[in-house]
């Protein structure tokens, strides 16, 4: 069945979908900036340079989102909160 326009079949089994395992990119050196290029205005502090794994880092990012009490996310490794936390986040990982 290649090339296959199948949207359901029950004669394939069960079908599961994999998350891309992602290497730690980060040397150590955890980098704070506030970006607001490219958002339409509306700035993010971004936290990159982390070498621990994906799960690891959902969780910190989780628990900095409510640190801050906004959103976020993660990207490639590099950690999103929006708004200017920049102080907030620079004492809660020293701390």
């Amino acid at each position: 069945m290649q090339n296959s326009r199948l949207v359901y079949s029950t004669d394939l089994g069960k079908i599961t979908i994999q998350e891309p395992q992602i290497e730690p990119k980060g040397d150590g050196t955890i980098i704070i900036r506030f970006e607001k290029k490219g958002r339409k205005g509306q700035g993010v502090t971004v936290l990159s340079g982390f070498i621990i794994g994906r799960d690891q880092l959902k969780i910190l990012a989780r628990t900095l989102k409510q640190k801050c009490s906004s959103g976020g996310t993660i990207k490639d490794g590099i950690i999103e909160i929006q708004g200017d936390h920049s102080n907030t986040l620079n004492d809660n990982l020293l701390a």
